[in-house]
């Protein structure tokens, strides 16, 4: 790297989102630029020099931190360079950056000198076959933090070489750093790390921090002053931010104090302490056992062994040991497809070692209990048939018919027909619109609070049952959820809440993503309500709002109370977004009230969604992806999050594509008032990239950066063209969502840089032909084109809100609450003799230019955004008729073209309400 100046190289480590990244990159541009040095004229060769002795200089803090090459490697690399060597650098350089790009140090170690072995012995690890891939032993890396002299950092890595056996299930490679700092730093860039030892000699302050790393350290948000800690208490102390960070390291301490100290310390998830010793059997095995019961998968482990037992099949499932397959001659192709094995592992046998999903004892059991470790929950289940499957189950397991519920109104489908099929009364919660992309943002919190305040008023918060949000939402919007359980826990303490996070299944396992999931919330509550700071804080404000008004409550932080019940449901789609077949999801459950109140019914509501024939491959999906995330999950979270960060600073920088195309920032899908940071974007072509830490800590709702919003309607096509006819059928790139005017590009723990630079290109081609397409255009074809971008980016018909129930499906009580009973109106439809089909462009107008109310039959559901704009029960607004008129979509379901809108007829609400009013005595 040419030495030009502290500005240059601060510009050049802030292009880089992450320091893994920066390390990549570095190695490669080393490798080049030695290369280079090999045939360059003697000017040219000193100004290499210089960028060569940059790049080391660069590296050389971040080494410290990885096991590979090593400290020891990198100082011969040094001296070699500083020798002149270079044949033996070059050769030396070529063989770290493809062990690195390809994984081979994590098999063997990688020669580095001639004599030390053939190049060819560094194979490419994609390229083994995946049988031989299997067979391998995994390799981690363990983190020792003490302050080591050169002889005691060569003595001690010695002392654990030694310790190894033939029949470890593992290999590991230990990295050693003197500080606290240091320590954090590595387990935050180095994804190899599975255990940390901490040691009585650590330090608290890193001697050498790149800026970039510092901006990790920035990552753990934690409000201690690690300045005022006493030394003896540094080793806890890391125990404890190690479990904040990443909860699912072993971590083990070593201490030179009598236990009675330490017993009352909180050393988060510390598995052991060693006092005074170096028992160095003792620790690799604890080693190895603390990363074995992660590495465990008890339902696929049972599985594979079942399908090696030779079975007689006398039951359900021809397909089951592929008899029907091997013995056809008309269906060979799909054995010869999905190979022998998946006809082994199929099978609806319960015993044999195997388990029952709807009654599990054994492995299904244990496979469970582990996924709650993962994610954090106090209870987790599996489901074989979709989130939307989980959402009923909890909603039919916690809401009777009458119960109160407040819903976004713009969720998934589920959560409406789980309304019908509990009987709630339903209050729909409006997000913020975001008109000018036709998308919904996310439901304020001062808009739940209203509505909370307003049910209290009229004297029915009692029964208010339960809050039902999206989080984050299909766009991405992500939500303060620990202070939206904290101020609604402030007005009902017992209020449930179920957070869909059909798409957040990843965010636990990234320090920045997993502060805003829901059991992690429900974690922090728990404890933060036990602290006697926490009655203090609730009587304090008690007294200040004495007699306070709703405006007051509504502007004010709540506290709640210490004695309220956290009582937090989430439904993952666990094949959205981690390794799991399709429908594979989880409910974890974090409730103090389960166990006494709902688990009962939570099981009958279980077994009644449930399959009672549910897909063994499916459970063995989860259960291995529960495996992944323990042990991977923060590398693969971290490298989905670069690669959505180098997505969005392609587009945004390059000339080309901004004619074209804009990447939607955080100052564009989340209003100003709802960014109390002030953070806008999360790049900066001049400063570089912004540290996500604050806004995600501080805001009320923030971006998903690896949701990337691109608005196309700068290319004349709406969004729905522009997946369909452009990027899927000319491109063969696939993509879900859009809008009127954009498309979303969801990164993935899968989604790699190739990925992403295909990507670039494809835009960047359409781009160029659009150009082409505007330069031999004629003048009336151009206004044509301006036309089209002026009608998909300004022409936009506002996003309606929901409008509300009519009052034959209302509770006549004359509070005025808008709670209403969609279950009775759903129902009320099923009779044909009460309902009509009236025409968008016709009827529906005139009907209500009479004054009527005309009422939907069923749930109208346009694809995008998709999800209902209007449900059984509701009453058709002036701006909900523009909206479905000004609608260009394709798809909406619960539409009929040929017959029009389903409403009902007057006569049938009239006949409803009398027996409503009968009913109330009315």
């Amino acid at each position: 790297m040419p030495d030009t100046g502290d500005h240059a190289k601060q510009q050049s480590i802030n292009d880089y989102y992450s320091a893994a990244q920066l390390r990549s990159d570095r190695w490669i541009a080393l490798r080049d630029a030695v290369e280079a040095a090999q045939t360059a004229t003697a000017r040219e060769r000193k100004k290499l020099n210089s960028e060569i002795t940059g790049l080391f200089s660069a590296l050389e803090p971040i080494e410290r931190y990885w096991a590979f090459p090593g400290a020891a490697a990198f100082q011969q690399l040094q001296r070699m360079f500083g020798n002149d060597s270079l044949n033996d650098l070059i050769f030396s350089l070529k063989r770290v950056v493809r062990a690195l790009s390809t994984g081979a140090y994590r098999r063997r170690n990688v020669p580095l000198s001639h004599e030390d072995g053939d190049w060819d012995d560094v194979e490419d690890e994609s390229t083994l076959p995946i049988e031989a891939r299997a067979l391998t032993k995994p390799y981690f890396e363990v983190l020792i933090v003490d302050r080591l002299t050169d002889q005691q950092d060569k003595w001690l890595r010695n002392s654990l070489q030694r310790m190894r056996r033939s029949e470890d299930p593992f290999t590991y490679e230990p990295v050693v750093v003197p500080s606290l700092e240091d320590a954090l730093v590595a387990i935050l860039f180095n994804h190899n790390i599975q255990a940390v030892v901490v040691r009585p000699g650590l330090t608290l302050k890193s001697d050498a921090l790149l800026p970039l790393l510092k901006r990790q350290l920035n990552r753990i948000g934690d409000s201690v002053d690690l300045d005022t800690l006493k030394p003896e208490l540094y080793g806890p102390e890391l125990c404890r931010l190690i479990a904040r960070v990443r909860p699912e390291l072993d971590v083990y301490l070593v201490t030179e104090r009598a236990v009675e100290s330490v017993a009352g310390l909180d050393l988060g998830t510390c598995r052991r302490v060693f006092y005074n010793q170096e028992d160095f059997l003792e620790l690799h095995l604890n080693i190895i056992r603390g990363v074995n019961a992660r590495y465990k998968t008890p339902f696929f482990t049972a599985l594979k062994e079942y399908s090696k037992q030779p079975t007689g099949v006398f039951h359900a499932m021809p397909i089951s040991r592929g008899k029907s397959i091997t013995r056809s001659h008309w269906i060979q192709d799909m054995g010869a497809f999905y190979g022998p094995n998946i006809f082994l592992a199929e099978t609806s046998a319960t015993s044999g070692g195997l388990d029952s999903l709807l009654e599990p004892h054994g492995p299904i059991k244990e496979a469970q209990e582990y996924a709650s470790r993962a994610f954090g929950s106090k209870q987790t289940f599996f489901a074989t048939n979709g989130t939307s499957t989980c959402n009923k189950v909890v909603v039919q397991a916690l809401v009777q018919p009458g119960d109160i519920v407040l819903v976004d109104r713009d969720c998934h489908k589920s959560h409406h027909y789980g309304m019908v099929l509990a009987g709630a009364q339903v209050v729909y919660l409006d997000s913020y619109p975001l008109s000018e992309y036709s998308m919904y943002g996310a439901v304020p919190l001062r808009e739940i609070k209203h509505q909370l305040l307003k049910l209290k008023a009229a004297g029915k918060l009692h029964r208010v049952r339960m809050l039902l949000l999206t989080n984050c939402t299909f766009d991405g919007i992500v939500y303060n959820v620990e202070r939206v359980m904290s101020e609604c826990l402030a007005i009902k303490p017992d209020l449930v809440f179920l957070w869909d996070e059909a798409w957040f299944a990843f965010a636990r396992f990234g320090p920045t993503y997993r502060q805003r999931t829901a059991m992690n919330a429900a974690n922090n509550m728990r404890a933060r309500l036990r602290r006697p700071s926490a009655k203090e804080r609730y009587e304090a404000q008690q007294v200040e709002l004495a007699n306070a008004d709703d405006e007051t409550l509504l502007d004010t932080r709540l506290v709640p109370p210490p004695d309220a019940r956290i009582r937090v449901y989430a439904c993952q789609s666990t094949h959205k977004t981690l390794t799991s077949l399709r429908q594979g999801s989880m409910i974890h459950i974090n409730d103090q009230d389960f166990k006494g109140e709902v688990e009962q019914a939570f099981h009958e509501a279980y077994m009644t969604h449930t399959s009672t024939s549910p897909n063994y491959q499916i459970i063995a999906s989860l259960d291995v992806g529960r495996r992944q995330v323990e042990l991977e999950g923060f590398e693969f979270v971290q490298r989905q999050v670069e690669a959505a960060m180098s997505l969005r600073r392609a587009i945004s920088t390059h000339p080309r594509l901004q004619k074209y195309f804009k990447v939607l920032t955080a100052g564009d899908m989340i209003p100003e008032q709802y960014r109390e940071s002030g953070v806008t974007s999360y790049y900066d072509p001049e400063q570089g990239w912004t540290d996500i830490w604050e806004c995600w800590a501080s805001d009320e709702f923030a971006l998903d950066a690896t949701r990337v919003t691109l608005a196309v309607g700068g290319t004349g096509w709406d969004g729905d063209t522009f997946k369909t006819k452009i990027l899927m059928d000319k491109f063969g790139i696939q993509i879900n969502k859009t809008s009127r005017n954009t498309v979303l590009f969801m990164t993935n723990i899968g989604t790699t840089r190739s990925s992403v630079a295909y990507l670039i290109e494809v835009l960047v081609e359409i781009a160029n032909d659009l150009d082409d397409l505007l330069d031999d255009a004629s003048k009336m074809e151009r206004r044509g084109f301006e036309k089209r971008v002026k009608n998909l980016m300004e022409d936009l018909p506002p996003l309606p809100d929901f409008s509300r129930f009519h009052d034959a499906f209302r509770t006549h009580d004359g509070h005025g609450t808008p709670e209403g009973d969609m279950r009775s109106a759903f129902f009320l439809s099923y009779d044909e003799d009460n309902c009509d089909y009236l025409e968008l462009d016709g009827s529906v107008k005139a009907a209500m230019e009479t004054g009527r109310d005309v009422v939907s039959a069923s749930f109208i559901i346009p694809y995008p955004p998709g999800f209902p704009i209007l449900v059984p029960g509701q009453v058709i607004s002036k701006e909900i008729l523009a909206f479905m008129r000004a609608l260009d979509v394709s798809e909406i379901h619960g539409y009929r073209p040929d017959l029009g809108l389903r409403v009902f007829t007057e006569e049938a609400l009239e006949r409803h309400a009398a027996r409503q009013r009968a009913i109330a005595g009315i």
